[in-house]
């Protein structure tokens, strides 16, 4: 079973997969396509890697990506990308501590359901910063 859980959770937006023996939690974002395994708990009964990349793959087949961000956005209301920084040159989040002149602190960031878009509103610039997912 693969669900984003809607209450009580928390930063950074995932999935989470599993048994009654056991739980995996896979990373998702709202500025790349990409998906990683977060963690399984317990440890001690952590499927095979086989098991844990094919869910993995299912997990990032578009319409199952989709949906976890439609409902993690329309649960939490948040992208978790608020004061860290989006690099330019490399189109990438980083860590605020990775201060370069290509970088610019992330005030606030939005996902617009209807046309599959995050918004970024940078520090110093007056227009968002659109992603097309």
């Amino acid at each position: 079973m693969i669900a984003v859980l809607t209450r009580n959770e928390h930063c950074p937006p995932h999935v989470h997969v599993g048994t009654g023996e056991w739980d995996a939690r896979f990373l998702f974002s709202f500025w790349h396509n990409g998906i990683r395994l977060w963690d399984v708990t317990p440890a001690k009964n952590e499927p095979c890697y086989r098991v844990l990349e094919e869910l993995r793959q299912v997990i990032k087949q578009r319409a199952n990506l989709r949906r976890a961000r439609e409902c993690w956005w329309k649960s939490r209301k948040t992208l978790c990308l608020e004061n860290q920084s989006w690099d330019l040159e490399s189109s990438e989040v980083v860590a605020p501590r990775y201060d370069r002149l290509s970088t610019s602190l992330i005030l606030s960031a939005l996902f617009d359901v209807q046309t599959y878009k995050t918004q970024l509103h940078l520090a110093g610039y007056a227009s968002p910063l659109e992603i097309e997912l």
